[in-house]
C-alpha cells in the first residue's frame, strides 16, 4: 500500500463541521484557506530518528542517540506550511497577534515571524472555525511527514568526548561548505518544491514549530542507559535545514534560541490533524483508517 494519500477535502465537507452560528465563508469569505483544502495522510512508514535534545554523559556532550521509528497510526498534515493570508484572518478575527515580519513578502509566501505560542493560538482558531482538531506535529511526527529532507541534529564528522569543541567546529565547516546565504527572503509556497510523500517546501528557508519540548538527559557512566532526564517545556524543537530549539516567545530566529550551525532564518508552521467522531468515521469508510 502507498505510503500517502493526497486528497482535496471538499469544502461542503470542512462547512458541515464548522460550529452553529459560524461558516466558512464568514470567516474566509470567497478565498477558501489553502491548508484546509490540502493535506496528506501517511498510512505507514520507518525513519532512523535522532532523537531530540541535549545528550551528557560524565559533563560532557553526547551525539543524539539514533533510533529505528515505525509510524503507529495514520497521520494527516497540511501539504503546505500556514500561509500568511490564512494566519492574517485569525489575526483580523482577533485571536492571534500580528506576525513580526516586517518585510514586503508575496500574499501567498507561508507566515514567518511566529511563536510557538502564535502558532498554537491559531491552531485552536483554526479548529474553531473548521470544526476539526488540529495541532502542531510532534517533531517525530514532522521527521516522517519531511521523509528524505529530514536532517535533524546538525553533527559534525567528529564527535571526540574528551574535546566536544572539536564536533562543534566540524557542524560548524560542514554548513558553510553548504554555502547557505543568510536571512533568504520568504517565498511563494511550493517554491521548495515536493518531497517524495507529496509535501511542499520541507527544509526549505522557513523552520516549522513542533509540539516536542526540549530535554536534557544525562547518560548513566557506565553506559547502563539514563541517569536522568529534565524537560524543559518553555523551549520546544523547530526543524528545518537543521534542528534548532527556541524559546516559546521567540519569533526571529536570529534573535535568540540555540542550536548547532547558523540559526533559523524565518519561523512558520504546519498543522496536523487528530481524527475522532464523524472525521475518522470518513476516512474509514474510504479505507483511510
Amino acid at each position: 500500500m502507498s505510503p500517502f494519500i493526497l486528497k482535496v477535502l471538499p469544502v461542503a465537507l470542512a462547512a458541515a463541521a464548522v460550529p452553529v452560528g459560524l461558516s466558512l465563508q464568514a470567516v474566509f469569505g470567497d478565498r477558501q484557506p489553502h491548508p484546509v483544502a490540502m493535506t496528506v495522510v501517511l498510512l505507514s512508514g520507518s525513519i532512523i530518528y535522532p532523537t531530540p535534545g541535549e545528550f551528557l554523559k560524565e559533563g560532557r556532550p553526547q551525539g543524539n542517540p539514533r533510533i529505528e521509528r515505525q509510524l503507529s497510526r495514520p497521520l494527516e498534515i497540511m501539504a503546505y506550511q500556514v500561509g500568511a493570508a490564512d494566519y492574517a484572518d485569525c489575526v483580523s478575527a482577533g485571536v492571534c497577534q500580528p506576525a513580526q515580519e516586517t518585510r514586503a513578502i508575496p500574499s501567498n509566501a507561508p507566515v514567518t515571524g511566529v511563536s510557538y505560542l502564535d502558532a498554537n493560538a491559531y491552531a485552536r482558531w483554526y479548529s474553531q472555525v473548521t470544526g476539526g482538531q488540529w495541532r502542531l506535529p510532534s517533531d517525530e511526527e514532522w521527521a516522517f511527514a519531511a521523509a528524505e529532507r529530514f536532517a535533524g541534529e546538525f553533527e559534525g564528522v567528529e564527535n571526540d568526548a574528551n574535546n566536544p569543541a572539536r564536533r562543534w567546529l566540524t557542524s560548524y565547516k560542514a554548513e558553510v561548505d553548504l554555502n547557505r546565504k543568510p536571512d533568504p527572503m520568504p517565498k511563494s509556497r511550493g517554491s521548495f518544491g515536493f518531497n517524495s510523500l507529496g509535501l511542499a517546501d520541507f527544509s526549505g528557508n522557513v523552520w516549522e514549530w513542533t509540539s516536542t519540548c526540549y530535554v536534557r538527559t544525562t547518560l548513566a557512566a557506565d553506559g547502563s542507559g539514563v541517569a536522568s532526564s529534565v524537560d524543559n517545556c518553555g523551549v520546544h524543537v523547530l526543524e528545518g535545514l537543521h534542528r534548532a530549539y527556541m524559546s516559546n516567545f521567540v519569533s526571529d530566529g536570529k534573535s535568540g534560541g540555540c542550536a548547532v550551525g547558523t540559526p533559523p532564518d524565518n519561523l512558520g508552521f504546519r498543522l496536523v490533524r487528530d481524527h475522532s467522531g464523524w472525521a475518522s468515521r470518513i476516512l474509514g469508510w474510504l479505507g483511510i483508517v
